[in-house]
């Protein structure tokens, strides 16, 4: 048994140039740093920044240092980012770090990391789905429409607010002989089954839309800022780091989620224009922007409430209605419910590709690319990705969501960092647009770094990551192996 057979480099590029055009070069820098910024800024700044900073029902909070929090990220990106270029100039293919685990370290490791990135993408879209709910309820409020809490709320945050199970209606079950509160997200279920409809009679992602949501984004930030910071009380930032590094550290784990999607930068290596000066510039700059962004955010959210009333998954309108100013809370809900829609559109429309990539070569079924007779989209994959989202975002904590799917994709980042060190070594003569400064440094640095943010993160959250890779090795040994396409390889 050969768990660790590998594909070839020159495979793989053979597969890049028969199934896609050679792309044009002709991004500059400037437009690396706004794909960043774009690909960067999504649900996590407006949904857990507050968890971070108050604490959950698994971690402690870092409080108002959550500023540092964001910083140690946004190195430990910084870092990953450099090696996923290299990678990305070196094989580009879809696939990501499935691709660049399957030439660096084998089939094996592949599917782990492809099992690996679910976690990444449909975990992830938990979260936002979550958030999302949270911001439109808030959003419906302004307008005089209340939801019951029982049925916008997940149960880890029932359970600590006995109002609201008091108010849930009661289902008895015979079996148990005893009655249970009746507690549904339902916005989160409703948007999540909305997109998995419209993703299967077909959408086009488009760069105007794209762009169009960016700057929403944006102005929702500045806006949050610019009005929040007259209302800012200094005295709210005492003690400034509660639960000293440890808290910082858990934060940082956290506020990970507002990070990912920086390696989209890292993918554009082939149609940049002198990669190798653009490309870290790009990677830098929009890392750099968007943490000055996301400090200024937490200077003013700490400030505004105290950071232990921040427990909550839309902690941006909760500070606007606490002091009174519920137009502003309406105008930050207006803005997060339209941008997390924008994720939840990605994630979903990314989570299919993954399986693409691991059905081509044989260690999924064929069916899993199925396209649809008459919309032609993988509607499949698609439904199956609908279904694993919808139902847990209907009953699940977003910041259990949250780092679930950052310890997912904090492996693939390390991973995929150690990968830049083998393949230099093993081979070294493949073309590469872009080269990661300072090797080995960087990519060890990376490692440690991101492994450093993993250990962070709470016992349950490793307890239901082993478990969830043991289940991927189950449907690997059963299925996979035995089905790989490296199977006909002499």
């Amino acid at each position: 048994m050969n768990l660790f057979r590998k594909k070839v480099v020159s495979q793989i590029l053979m597969e890049a140039e028969s199934g896609e055009n050679r792309l044009k070069r002709a991004l500059n820098a400037i437009d690396l740093t706004a794909l960043g910024i774009g690909a960067i800024i999504g649900a996590g700044i407006f949904a857990l920044t507050g968890t971070a900073s108050a604490g959950g029902a698994h971690h402690i909070g870092a409080g108002p240092a959550i500023v540092i929090s964001f910083i140690v990220t946004a190195l430990a990106c910084g870092f990953a980012a450099l090696c996923y270029a290299e990678l990305a100039s070196m094989l580009p293919i879809s696939g990501s770090a499935y691709t660049y685990s399957y030439a660096a370290f084998g089939e094996f490791i592949a599917w782990i990391i492809g099992w690996d990135l679910i976690l990444e993408y449909a975990v992830g879209n938990i979260a936002v789905a979550i958030s999302w709910s949270a911001y439109f309820v808030e959003l419906l409020r302004g307008f005089g429409i209340t939801i019951p809490a029982w049925l916008a709320t997940d149960y880890v945050r029932a359970v600590n607010t006995p109002e609201i199970l008091n108010s849930a209606p009661h289902i008895t079950l015979p079996i148990l002989n005893k009655t249970i509160p009746i507690i549904f997200n339902l916005p989160a279920f409703g948007i999540v089954a909305v997109i998995t409809i419209v993703l299967v009679i077909g959408i086009r992602e488009s760069s105007a839309f794209n762009a169009i949501m960016v700057a929403i984004k944006l102005v929702i930030l500045l806006f949050f800022i610019i009005v929040g910071a007259f209302y800012v009380k200094p005295e709210n930032w005492q003690p400034f780091a509660p639960n000293g590094w440890k808290g910082i550290m858990t934060g940082a784990a956290l506020v990970f989620f507002a990070y990912i999607g920086f390696d989209a930068i890292s993918t554009a290596a082939e149609e940049t224009k002198n990669p190798q000066k653009n490309l870290p510039i790009g990677i830098i700059a929009s890392l750099i922007i968007t943490t000055i962004l996301y400090i200024a955010v937490a200077i003013v959210l700490t400030g505004m409430i105290h950071y232990s009333e921040l427990n909550v998954p839309e902690p941006l309108a909760k500070a606007f209605s606490v002091i009174g100013l519920n137009w502003a809370a309406g105008i930050v809900s207006f803005g997060a419910v339209v941008s997390t829609t924008a994720v939840l559109l990605v994630f979903q429309l990314g989570q299919p590709r993954i399986f693409f990539s691991m059905a081509r070569d044989g260690l999924l079924p064929q069916w899993f690319a199925k396209i649809h007779p008459k919309f032609k989209t993988p509607y499949v994959t698609t439904i199956l990705t609908g279904v694993f989202v919808a139902i847990p975002a209907a009953f699940a904590d977003i910041g259990e969501a949250a780092e679930l799917t950052n310890i997912g994709t904090l492996f693939a980042f390390v991973l995929t960092s150690a990968g830049v060190l083998v393949l230099r070594y093993t081979d070294p003569n493949t073309p590469r647009a872009f080269k990661t400064p300072l090797v080995p440094f960087v990519p060890l640095l990376a490692i440690f770094t991101c492994f450093y943010l993993m250990i962070s993160l709470p016992l349950i959250t490793w307890i239901r990551f082993v478990v969830w890779l043991l289940i991927g090795l189950a449907v690997y040994f059963v299925y996979g192996y035995k089905h790989s396409k490296l199977n006909s390889v002499k």
